[in-house]
This record gives structure tokens, sequence and C-alpha cells, in this order.
């Protein structure tokens, strides 16, 4: 008997040890891929290139959802070569047919419209031809290759400003943007110069999570990951409808979105910044909706970054524009703690009292409480900003990586169980290369492992 449990320990032990090299070996690319090269000058278009007969059974063939689903034996079908650049619910062609329904003037056609059941397609996404497998990150940052992202308007158009250039096999991203052409990080450092008057970076003044509207190709966000900041980027499909595949490609988190006439899709209270370089967004139009928005998503004390010609320019109706922008953020009790160079910036400061002055004033109206507990999913935008109270006050968040771990009460309030989140499951992540599956960039497959048996 001992030696019966002796050998079912040891087994196990032997387990363990197995599945934490597997874990290592994934994550690390020593077994199950080839390590990708740390230096461009390395990088071979044969170590990349998808090559020899698939082995998939999938057809290619145009196929549409049907009620019920059904899925072939052979697999989901590939969608013809000609919808590589096909993303669901922001097909131009539809889209164009809803216009005469669509108030243009507030840019609802840049948001997400899904046609109805029958129409929406349902097959594979194919890459673009002859993709490559994507350079790795750290070495993304700076270079993807040409033929995973076959556009060259946004290099046209944008390279004298550092967005992107063509570099033979490559594309090439300097660090620039339109307000930062010598290069993201001079600029950074400039803006945690300007909120800490000279004497610390973004990282020292709190800032943690960061949202980019009208993020580019996203290196703005690419060079706040050395300071510890994550941020979220994101950019209408426009007249630069490449920007996102850009910004995927490089292995920096971005989304297909417009600020327009719906709230964003994250929670109140999200962000400790919100930017705006050349985002070329309205804010000072409709009673200012589109800053109640911001307000809505910034944390007590976060900060808007907005640089743009209004703050700037003395010309054309810049002026007219930037005295906009100082009345609705006055109105909404915000601090202008800084306006240097190009940039101007804004603390949103938690003052129930100013607020409640203000709307006495009608100025502005104040939010239902019930709105702060509602989905912002698919939610239109108020026009009004949202007062917490001393008791309803969200409690200052722990550093991280502590907060990663730590249940908050924002996600009690919006339905996320606690036991579920804490307890129920284990999530590992493991790099791995996907093709025909969203857009064919380099992604995390994660198994889930649960723990604890859910009845409920």
């Amino acid at each position: 008997m001992g030696g019966g449990s002796a050998f079912k320990s040891q087994s196990w032990q032997m387990i363990l040890v197995a599945l934490l090299l597997m874990v290592g070996s994934f994550y690390a690319g020593t077994l199950f891929r080839q390590t990708a090269p740390n230096y461009v000058s390395q990088l071979s278009s044969s170590n990349y290139s998808y090559s020899g007969t698939s082995t998939f059974a999938n057809k290619v063939e145009l196929t549409y959802r049907r009620t019920p689903l059904v899925i072939p034996e052979t697999g989901v079908d590939v969608c013809p070569l000609t919808f590589n650049e096909y993303i669901p619910c922001h097909n131009v062609s539809y889209i164009h047919t809803l216009r005469p329904n669509l108030d243009t003037s507030r840019r609802e056609e840049l948001e997400r419209h899904c046609p109805p059941l029958e129409n929406r397609l349902f097959c594979l996404v194919p890459p673009p031809k002859d993709y490559k497998i994507p350079i790795r990150w750290p070495t993304s940052r700076d270079y993807v290759w040409r033929s995973n992202v076959n556009h060259t308007h946004l290099a046209e158009v944008k390279g004298g400003q550092n967005w992107v250039h063509e570099k033979d096999q490559l594309w090439w991203f300097p660090g620039g943007g339109t307000h930062f052409k010598h290069g993201a990080p001079d600029y950074i450092q400039r803006l945690g110069n300007m909120i800490t008057n000279d004497t610390g970076d973004l990282r020292t003044a709190g800032v943690v999570q960061v949202l980019d509207v009208g993020c580019g190709v996203s290196s703005f966000s690419a060079f706040l990951l050395p300071l510890g900041i994550q941020t979220m980027s994101f950019a209408p499909k426009d007249g630069h409808e490449n920007q996102i595949q850009f910004s995927l490609e490089r292995g920096i988190g971005a989304m297909i979105s417009a600020i327009a006439t719906k709230q964003l899709p994250y929670p109140t209270s999200s962000f400790e910044m919100v930017h705006c370089s050349r985002c070329r967004v309205d804010w000072h139009e409709n009673d200012g909706i589109l800053l109640k928005e911001v307000n809505r998503l910034l944390r007590s004390n976060g900060y808007f970054v907005y640089s743009a010609p209004p703050a700037y320019r003395k010309d054309k109706d810049f002026p007219i524009i930037w005295e906009k922008l100082v009345n609705l953020t006055s109105a909404m009790c915000w601090k202008l703690i800084a306006k240097r160079v190009q940039t101007a910036i804004w603390m949103k400061q938690e003052d129930p009292s100013c607020l409640q002055r203000i709307s006495e004033q009608k100025l502005i109206d104040i939010c239902d409480a019930a709105d702060n507990l509602k989905s912002s999913w698919n939610t239109k935008l108020g026009n009004c900003i949202q007062v917490r109270g001393m008791q309803t006050d969200a409690p200052k968040l722990p550093s991280r990586p502590e907060r990663l771990s730590i249940y908050s009460e924002s996600l009690e309030r919006i339905g996320v169980n606690h036991f579920l989140l804490i307890h129920a499951h284990m999530i590992y992540c493991m790099p791995t290369t996907s093709f025909l599956i969203i857009r064919n960039v380099e992604k995390a497959v994660c198994w889930r492992i649960s723990f604890w048996k859910w009845t409920g």
C-alpha cells in the first residue's frame, strides 16, 4: 500500500513537471515553433512563409449563416480570397445601404452595423496572398511583413509624419505620429513633464491604463509599454482603412471603433488617461456629448490629453473651437492643468458640489444614479454627467500586478460573480500561430482549467 501510494505521488509529480515543461516550451517557442529572430537583418521570408500543400479539408466557398446553424462535415468553409479584407459588421457595401437612415453629421456610419442573420457570412476569412507568419514582439514593434498588410496609401499620405515607411519586404515604423513626427518617446516624456511639473513621467503620475482615440498605427501605445502602461487603441474604418490592421500585425491591442452615437464598450471609470492626437473628433459639437463620454470613462483625477490645432493655432475657426472646449470642460468641473507646445491637458476632478452647482445653473444635466449600473454595450450616449457621492465612490485600485487578482466592487455592480472570478478558473495562455482566423495575426490560445464544478 505504502509503495503504491509513493508511486502515485511520484507519478503526479512527473505529470506536473511535464505540464510545466509544456507551458514553458509553448511560451518560449522552443519545442513547438521556430524562435523568431532578434534582429531585422536576420529576417528571412523563407523562415516565415507557409509552404507545402494544405491539409485542410475545408471548401473554398462563400457561405451564409443558416438557421439552425449547420457545420459542414469538412469543417467551416473558407471565403474566397477576394474577401480577405472582410470585417463583420463593418461591411462598407452594407453600411452604404443604411446611410439614408444614419446620422452622418455624428459619424454614425463609422459604428458597427450588422446585417440580418441570413445575410451574414459564415466562412473563414482567408489570409492575404503571400501571407507570412508574423514577426514576433519586440521586433514587430518596428517591422512587419509588407505582404501581410498589402496597402500603400497610409505610407504615401503619412510617410512625412513618420507613421510608416516601406523598406524592402517590410513596413518600418519609426515611431512617429502627426503630433510627434520625431518620435513617440519624446512626446510621451513631454506629457509626463506637463502633468508632473517636470518632476516625473506618466507612470509616476499614476497612469496605468490609457484609451487612445484615433490611434493611427498605435506607435503611441507601443512606446507606453516600457513604462508599464497598457493602452487600448481604436480607430474607425475610414480613409485610413488599414491602420488597425497595421496595429494588430505589430502585436498591439487595437480595435475598429468610433466614438459617435453609442457608448464605447468599457465600464465607467476604466482609464487614467484618454488621449487624442489629431484624432479628428469634434469634441466641441452636440453640446459636448462626446466629452461627457470621456468623463464617464475617466477615473477620478484622470487626464484628457488633447493635441490638435485648436490648442495652439489662432487662424480659421480654431479660436472659436478652443473657447467652446474651455466652456464645456469648465461646465464638467475639469481643470486645465497644462498647455504647452501643441498640447492641452485637463484633469477630471471628482467634485460633486461643483457639478451640483453647475447643474442648478442649467449648464449640464446630471445622469440618473441607475445609469452607472447599466451595461455600456450597444448603449446610446447620454448627454449628462454621472455624479458619484462619497457613499458610492469606488475604492482606490491597488497597483499592478496585485489588481489583477483582486475582486473589485465595480465588477460586482455589473454582475461579475466573485466566486467565478476568483475560484472557478485558471487561465494559461500560450503563444501560437493561427491561420484563417481573426485576420491571421499571432494570438494567444488559452486553456481553461476548472478547479471547481459549477452547478449554478
